[in-house]
């Protein structure tokens, strides 16, 4: 019963770290990485689909300041560097025959600031989703106790595993977001 417990709780905890590291992941650091453009959705075919820009396209970089986007279909090159530059990321594509180039400009001082105080809220999400998992974790815990499912010593123990395992998520998450914060810094 604890063992199963522990597992689904690792398993869910991994999920909020996941979904923490595509959030951070995408926001510009001056350096060209696909993250930046992959999720931004794209309104295709007259308006009637809505599809990220990676179900559209390969994005791939040339070299750390530029971005290159293929379409898989030529004829909605308009619409994706449309929908790119209408989400107000600070990006800016051209048409260059059948594929789009992206320039990252360099981050301002004041900027990486922002984007440092960005990172800190999104990482302070994830630890509250791992949080959130090791209450659900406890509170079962406590549950199986009052049902008589575990004795007293078993739910100790179990408590103890969830807070460590919390605490090993919680140190991947800073971890995250040191990395982030050198990247950002890095001119």
């Amino acid at each position: 019963m604890i063992d199963a417990l522990l597992n689904s709780t690792r398993d869910r905890m991994r999920k909020a770290i996941e979904v923490t590291r595509t959030d951070i992941s995408s926001i510009r650091s001056g350096r060209a990485t696909p993250a930046l453009v992959e999720n931004i959705v794209v309104s295709v075919y007259g308006g009637t689909q809505h599809l990220k820009v990676m179900e559209l396209a390969t994005i791939s970089t040339l070299d750390s300041k530029t971005l290159v986007i293929g379409p898989y279909d030529p004829s909605i090159i308009a619409e994706i560097e449309r929908g790119i530059a209408a989400a107000n990321v600070g990006l800016n594509p051209i048409v260059d025959g059948e594929i789009l180039r992206i320039s990252i400009p360099p981050l301002s001082e004041e900027r990486r600031q922002e984007y440092i105080k960005l990172v800190k809220v999104k990482l302070e999400a994830g630890k509250v989703m791992v949080r959130q998992v090791r209450h659900d974790a406890m509170k079962e815990l406590s549950n199986a106790l009052n049902s008589k499912d575990v004795g007293e010593d078993e739910q100790k123990a179990g408590e103890k595993k969830v807070q460590e395992l919390t605490d090993e998520m919680i140190a991947e998450i800073e971890t995250m977001g040191e990395k982030k914060e050198a990247e950002l810094l890095q001119v």
